[in-house]
């Protein structure tokens, strides 16, 4: 059957036998059409005619609306977005490779096998739907959908899909505010082994990451003389580097590492480069160090992250201004620097303290022309009396009182 111009046409191609030299008509249907002035053809796959048909209908209607998607797209799927997500975290060196992989385990439970076209909006719901019912919290939740946000943002920027899915963020009503007050974190050290505390205790004047920016550390991170313990660029999470001046119970801990090293050094004949190590080697886990000590400090379910959040605190009630906090901790923006200055019980009854010495100080001073500033013992009235401003010529108003 003739189609009308601009309708494509579908025919079954004719060709050649290798081997007889005949010509031989193909079992299977194949479209043609037009796009951006060229000539383009697709085999449908299909030895009917009617798929043939469906499948032309579908890129004149994708022509129709200004994105022709084509075989090409259309064989993307989930597992060749996955592998981009994963080699941009690995060409780039990211720090949180380990937290993406564990999201993108999670993303495979529902859309492996699955063509990127496919991956909408309403299968984005029920993953979110399905991860919640295995009580994952929205937190949880937020960096799996965020993986598989960045996973179609990048295939996008490369081509690989014309646009990207709805992906919404949901509410999160997990934010941690734990704190160490200084008798909690010497009862949690007292309990950690002898190759822990002092990194522990570096985190809890610091405020750095523990594994990432702590445990990192060698011996020529250290200056002592200079007075400083530094992160390289590039060691960070905001790839900036950083310095931390010795304070003198920072210097104190380091320096007891240092000689401990030392004993260790001389007693084994070795060279131990790292500032901690365990038994000259660096310290990868200590997870379960931590929940024992935590358990037998009485302080279960802490976690090491809140040694961050109470150097930051300790900044605040120290008065050290805010943007040398921030250069000191690694926060790049007020705003998340804001959301570890949370403010604990002790804090907002330190404020109540010195509101109440100042109301009392206010009760003291003179107000206006009366000698004496006590309580007034009968309420006070306004007045309002009539009044010429200067230079307006115009009546105006002032309150008395009476």
């Amino acid at each position: 059957m003739n189609r009308a111009r601009g309708e494509g046409s579908i025919f079954r191609e004719r060709y050649r036998d290798k081997r007889t030299r005949e010509w031989k008509t193909s079992r299977t249907w194949t479209i043609k059409y037009s796009y951006l002035g060229n000539q383009r053809k697709e085999s449908s796959g299909s030895p009917k005619r009617s798929d043939a048909a469906q499948l032309l209908q579908r890129r004149l209607s994708e022509i129709a609306r200004g994105r022709l998607i084509g075989p090409a797209l259309e064989r993307r799927t989930y597992e060749d977005l996955r592998a981009m997500l994963l080699n941009d975290y690995k060409i780039n060196a990211r720090k949180s490779l380990e937290r993406v992989e564990d999201a993108v385990a999670h993303l495979d439970g529902m859309f492996a096998g699955m063509r990127a076209l496919d991956i909408t909006a309403d299968k984005i719901l029920a993953y979110i739907a399905a991860r919640q019912a295995e009580k994952a919290a929205n937190g949880t939740i937020n960096r799996e959908l965020s993986a598989l946000k960045r996973m179609f943002r990048l295939a996008q920027r490369a081509g690989l899909v014309l646009q990207r899915p709805h992906i919404p963020g949901l509410a999160e009503h997990n934010v941690r505010q734990g704190f160490f007050e200084l008798p909690e974190a010497r009862g949690v050290f007292a309990h950690l082994p002898a190759d822990l505390v002092a990194p522990f205790e570096v985190a809890s004047i610091t405020g750095w990451r523990i594994k990432s920016e702590i445990l990192t550390r060698q011996k020529g991170h250290l200056d002592l003389h200079a007075g400083w313990l530094r992160l390289e660029p590039g060691e960070t999470k905001n790839r900036k580097g950083r310095m931390f001046p010795m304070t003198p119970a920072l210097r104190a801990i380091l320096e007891w590492q240092l000689e401990r090293t030392r004993r260790f050094e001389q007693a084994n004949g070795q060279i131990v480069p790292w500032l901690f190590h365990r038994n000259g080697q660096p310290i990868k886990s200590f997870r379960r160090a931590w929940l024992t000590a935590c358990a037998r400090a009485g302080l279960a379910g802490r976690i090491p992250h809140d040694f961050r959040r109470t150097a930051i605190r300790n900044l605040e009630r120290a008065g050290v201004a805010r943007s040398t906090a921030m250069a000191m901790v690694g926060h790049l923006t007020e705003s998340i620097y804001r959301r570890y200055a949370i403010q604990d019980e002790a804090s907002l009854t330190e404020g109540a303290v010195k509101l109440a010495a100042f109301h009392a100080s206010q009760a003291t001073v003179p107000v206006g022309d009366v000698a004496t500033a006590t309580r007034p013992s009968a309420p006070v009235t306004l007045v309002r009396v009539p009044y010429e401003s200067k230079g307006s010529g115009r009546a105006g108003k002032r309150d008395e009182r009476s």
